[in-house]
């Protein structure tokens, strides 16, 4: 049985979520990859208590995550079931629905139907009575946005979930969910985004300035650009990188010369501030305050282990931020 370290939380910072009383760590890790079906066991069981031990709380699943659909979720099961239950009021676990998961009309989008049925599958999947954040995984415009709104509602009020969530809306959809949320008294706490240096369109939308300043917490997903913002790429592709092996979400064409030319020039940047490319992506995203917690993939343990280094390294000069700005425009 895992025993997790005494001295945790003494690796990570913690910070409120928007205006609710619910902290998340810094850094929060995704299980997006890395936990499917042809994955290692035994390296996921690491990965899980190599973050638990260095103060990473959150764990981030979605009821599609694999592949195959619904496996991520049964793995971490496996991981609560035999390992990590003493633990439980000890971490934040959250999982979504909104994406494809099953055939038929019922098994993708918004509907009440298809929310509240996913999310009882979660719970049998990953073997807990509740999750701490429910999100919607994606803006359905087929549904009205009350009817998620108000299921999410029922879902927290239900007890199967603490908080509601939504990933992947604009600052526009973003108001009018916390509308409808605030006038049901339901506890939003969250949206979930893409953000890196690569790809900055919340603050293009307005969405991160707006969820600063209306008590809603941000919490980044793709901070390494799919791992472009790596020192992987510096030389190459190599054999052993997710563009070979899952093309999915990489593909090869993402990698023009102008591109790793940027990649190389930011390296530079970080080598310079002691930190490695990742780091200092990480550290970006953290650097004023407006995002509550990163979220990182690992295939690895020591990439947990090099990634929660940014706490101690969140803040830039204004000659670095305009350099980066500069390698980026």
């Amino acid at each position: 049985m895992y025993l997790a370290k005494e001295d945790r939380y003494e690796h990570m910072n913690y910070f409120r979520c928007g205006n609710s009383g619910l902290k998340l760590p810094a850094v929060s890790l995704g299980l997006w990859h890395n936990f499917g079906s042809k994955d290692n066991y035994d390296n996921m069981k690491q990965l899980v208590f190599t973050a638990f031990d260095n103060g990473i709380t959150h764990f981030d699943l979605a009821n599609n995550y694999g592949p195959v659909y619904g496996s991520a979720e049964e793995n971490f099961g496996r991981i609560m079931e035999s390992e990590m239950r003493p633990y439980r009021n000890q971490m934040v676990i959250s999982t979504k629905a909104g994406y494809d998961m099953w055939p038929g009309p019922y098994g993708d989008g918004g509907s009440r139907k298809y929310l509240i049925s996913s999310l009882d599958e979660s719970l049998k999947r990953m073997k807990v009575d509740y999750v701490d954040i429910f999100y919607h995984h994606r803006m359905d415009p087929e549904t009205p946005l009350e009817e998620t709104m108000m299921a999410l509602d029922q879902i927290v009020k239900s007890g199967k979930a603490l908080y509601a969530g939504i990933s992947n809306y604009s600052r526009e959809y973003t108001e009018k969910a916390m509308k409808i949320l605030s006038d049901l008294k339901c506890p939003f706490i969250i949206n979930q985004s893409r953000y890196s240096i690569f790809d900055r369109s919340i603050e293009e939308d307005g969405l991160k300035s707006f969820a600063a300043a209306n008590g809603c917490g941000i919490i980044a997903f793709s901070p390494l650009a799919q791992g472009l913002l790596t020192d992987k790429y510096l030389h190459g592709i190599p054999e052993d990188s997710r563009i070979k092996r899952d093309g999915r979400f990489l593909k090869e064409s993402a990698l023009t010369q102008e591109r790793l030319d940027q990649i190389s020039a930011l390296n530079e940047i970080a080598q310079n501030r002691g930190q490695s490319l990742a780091q200092m992506a990480l550290s970006w995203i953290l650097r004023d305050g407006e995002v509550t917690s990163v979220l990182i993939g690992a295939s690895r343990p020591a990439q947990i282990t090099e990634n929660i280094e940014i706490i101690h390294r969140t803040s830039f000069t204004a000659e670095e931020l305009k350099k980066i700005d500069e390698i980026c425009g």
